[in-house]
């Protein structure tokens, strides 16, 4: 059974659709990757998954559970968590509140979930006390997906989680991915930097104009001579 499974996605804004059937689906411990060119739908399929984003046709099943339209805050209890672009962390706080407030739902203790995301994203151990505004932008989205990870999630949603970063943060925001995703948990993102994201993928999703265009293994897509042509330059 996929751990998560999208079919036949519509939806859009003020009307007017962005997905114009899109599916996605991925097992349990896998890596999904959806890449495509400006416009293609990938930031909004995401949204639309976790219940930012009214789908107006298809469904979501998320571990054998339809979530269609499920609000956000019923998702994360379903397993699910979402890391946006942007305005992902609290500035003004640190390091490690920011963390806590990650497990803001939680009545039970959760030391142990924070020793894990340090244990995961080391470089902040020594920052926890930092308020996430100093930070670079890599150790910030570092906290982003960590206070993501308080929730105990069964599938991770990450929009371009290396957008705006360095070759080195880029690298190492990938590195501690493909780490989480060992622990068990499921991953689905976007990004722009295709041909490395295909690179940790199990399965890859190739949208243009709010359709799949292609949908195959990371290292199927990378190896495809029109995708390399048309979506990866070259």
């Amino acid at each position: 059974m996929s751990l998560l499974a999208a079919t036949n996605l519509h939806a859009g804004y003020g009307g007017m659709n962005i997905l114009d059937g899109v599916d996605i689906a991925i097992d349990a411990g896998e890596i999904g990757v959806i890449v495509g060119p400006n416009g293609a739908g990938k930031s909004t399929t995401l949204k639309a998954l976790f219940g930012l984003l009214k789908i107006s046709e298809g469904s979501v099943v998320l571990n054998g559970v339809d979530i269609t339209n499920a609000p956000p805050d019923s998702l994360v209890s379903h397993g699910m968590s979402f890391v946006p672009q942007e305005k992902n962390v609290f500035l003004t706080l640190s390091v490690h509140e920011n963390l806590e407030m990650g497990a803001f739902i939680r009545r039970d203790d959760y030391s142990h979930l924070l020793d894990h995301v340090y244990d995961i994203f080391e470089p902040l151990k020594a920052k926890r006390n930092q308020p996430a505004g100093e930070l670079s932008g890599g150790q910030r989205q570092m906290v982003a997906i960590g206070r993501a990870m308080m929730t105990e999630p069964r599938l991770l949603l990450l929009d371009e989680p290396t957008a705006g970063l360095s070759p080195l943060f880029m690298s190492e925001i990938f590195d501690r991915i493909i780490a989480i995703n060992a622990t068990g948990v499921g991953i689905l993102m976007v990004e722009q930097n295709a041909k490395q994201a295909l690179k940790i993928a199990h399965r890859g999703f190739v949208l243009a104009s709010g359709q799949n265009r292609f949908t195959d293994t990371g290292q199927a897509l990378l190896d495809d001579p029109e995708v390399a042509r048309s979506f990866l330059g070259g």
